[in-house]
């Protein structure tokens, strides 16, 4: 297998040369050195490969390849090659880099089809400069494939089709566009490479590797993860999930910071932890705490997902693994919380994840705690969960709403955190911190605005997602139709403004007590002014003496006189 770039030069055009030497490539990736050659030599490929690998690379340098070494060259309208890929947000990342060849190699020209733009633009832009290589999302080329837009017929201009890659395969099966690549394949001729990448291989991606691909080569590069890449915020649930997967005869707690990522994560493990008793309990449960808490002292096995509410106070046998997910809101509560493991002489573990900017708060424990960490490597290959958790969200109302809040609360929580100097908010990676709550699209929230972050939202309107409990989802839509009859039709986009119902303010006893009070203040305040005013003639007496007083001081008058005038005998002191 090449390891270098020179190992490949001879296959490789002048052009193609040129342009890696002005970039500087040398060390080829696992997955270029395995999949380049085969894709250049006109073999389909299924490559399974980590995100990050490398992956773009691979399949741009052979489709550059293949294109150029055409004898029939492509005429202005004919597409050479396209590329599907799952979200807008990769489209334009992929566009960026066939740029980096592109504008060196002006016999090929490339076009971004995408939402977001109007259709009529695409094909105005495709008529005018041509599109030798278009990458795309499913739902824009089937559109702009299944009718015409500005004249042209796009589905006439691929009979040309030399190279076809389905990119991040996975996930597009995972967002439910596998009609939208049958209609697409259905328009491309049969004669052509197909590159199908993906970074797992299910069941759903053989189905499409066996419709799309003609005997296919497999290309599977399984990279370890580094240290530093344990505990990414994006991969972090997945991680979870792999440990408790491997540990399903054990009994476990795992600690989240709040009631709504219990909620919500509960829900998720649920559905990921098959044959596995999945329990949870927050503060806000009330009623239903001693109920949960009792089944989960029964089990032999199981998961209980809690917040700090069983922290402390609780003696539950046999708890074989305490996980904290979140890290504790104090060095007390990590304490606390591994206390609930290896009680009474029994013996148990606790597991503590943390991410790369939050490894000095393992010196932190040791030091407040006197309790010494060791490094933990989670065994086992960790498959990537988030678009199965983004497909659970697409398809009930309840998770998208769960996820959404269990982030929002989970920032917060982080930004309020009592040992700032580890847990900065400012070092959350917002972006790969919500793709790993598996989130359709970022919330609106102050911790956001105005910032870039690297997010790849969903490509779904989410205020047409709807309930899987089907009372909800009456309930949700007979609002809906309220709201639309009063003019205002609330969107996930917009806070939802329905009126509440109010007392009328006579009605209202506390309100009336206060008005009572209000009036008895502003009654007293009345009648003491009243008590302090003078009339005129009060005014001018007033005066009159001042400047009596005033003459007095000043030498000008004898006390006689004044008294005189004063009509009194009084005795007046200069000290008046």
């Amino acid at each position: 297998m090449a390891t270098t770039w020179s190992e490949i030069r001879p296959s490789l055009s002048n052009s193609v040369l040129d342009i890696m030497d002005k970039f500087g490539f040398q060390k080829m990736t696992p997955v270029q050195a395995a999949t380049i050659p085969l894709f250049m030599s006109n073999k389909d490929v299924a490559v399974e490969a980590v995100t990050g690998s490398g992956k773009t690379l691979a399949f741009l340098i052979p489709i550059v390849e293949m294109l150029l070494r055409r004898e029939e060259k492509l005429k202005k309208h004919d597409v050479g090659a396209i590329i599907i890929t799952p979200t807008r947000e990769l489209a334009k990342q992929i566009d960026e880099v066939l740029r980096t060849f592109t504008k060196d190699l002006i016999q090929l020209k490339q076009l971004l089809l995408i939402g977001g733009v109007d259709p009529v633009e695409n094909m105005q832009r495709f008529k005018s400069d041509g599109g030798h290589i278009i990458i795309g999302t499913p739902g824009r080329l089937e559109d702009l494939m299944t009718r015409k837009q500005e004249g042209i017929d796009l589905a006439a201009h691929v009979q040309s089709l030399e190279v076809l890659v389905l990119d991040e395969a996975d996930r597009l099966l995972d967002l439910g566009f596998e009609a939208s690549i049958n209609t697409i394949l259905g328009f491309l001729p049969k004669q052509r490479r197909t590159g199908l990448f993906s970074a797992t291989q299910t069941d759903e991606v053989e189905a499409l590797v066996r419709a799309g691909l003609r005997n296919p080569v497999r290309v599977t590069v399984r990279e370890k993860y580094s240290k530093s890449k344990i505990c990414e915020s994006q991969g972090k649930f997945s991680r979870l999930v792999s440990f408790l997967k491997a540990r399903k005869t054990c009994k476990n707690m795992v600690f989240f910071s709040t009631c709504a990522c219990v909620n919500y994560f509960s829900k998720a493990l649920e559905r990921f932890l098959s044959n596995v008793k999945v329990l949870s309990i927050h503060g806000k449960m009330k009623s239903k705490r001693h109920k949960v808490f009792d089944s989960f002292r029964k089990l032999k096995s199981g998961v209980l997902i809690c917040t700090d509410v069983m922290a402390r106070g609780v003696d539950i046998p046999e708890v074989d693994w305490v996980i904290q997910f979140d890290p504790p809101s104090s060095a007390s509560a990590f304490v606390h919380r591994c206390g609930r493991t290896a009680r009474i002489g029994n013996q148990g573990n606790a597991l503590l994840f943390l991410l790369p900017a939050e490894e000095s708060y393992v010196e932190f424990i040791s030091i407040n705690q006197k309790v010494p960490l060791q490094s933990f490597e989670i065994e086992g290959e960790v498959t990537d969960v988030t678009p199965k958790l983004r497909q659970m969200a697409m398809k009930d109302r309840d998770v998208y709403e769960k996820g959404m809040k269990a982030f929002v609360s989970f920032v917060q929580f982080y930004r309020k955190h009592e040992c700032s100097l580890i847990f900065r908010s400012n070092d959350l990676e917002l972006g790969k911190l919500a793709t790993g709550f598996g989130l359709l699209k970022l919330p609106i929230m102050p911790e956001l605005k105005d910032k870039s972050v690297d997010f790849e939202p969903v490509d779904v309107d989410v205020d047409k997602l709807y309930y899987k409990d089907k009372n909800r989802e009456k309930q949700r839509k007979r609002m809906l139709q309220e709201s639309s009859e009063n003019g205002f039709y609330p969107t996930d986009s917009k806070k939802k403004k329905f009126r509440k119902e109010t007392v009328p303010w006579s009605k209202n006893k506390e309100r009336k007590v206060k008005r009572e009070k209000r009036k008895a203040r502003r009654e007293f305040f009345k009648t003491q002014r009243q008590k302090h005013q003078f009339d005129e003639d009060e005014l001018e007496d007033l005066a009159r003496d001042a400047r009596l007083v005033k003459k007095l001081k000043a030498g000008k008058i004898s006390e006689k006189q004044v008294d005189t005038q004063l009509g009194n005998d009084q005795e007046i002191t200069p000290n008046l």
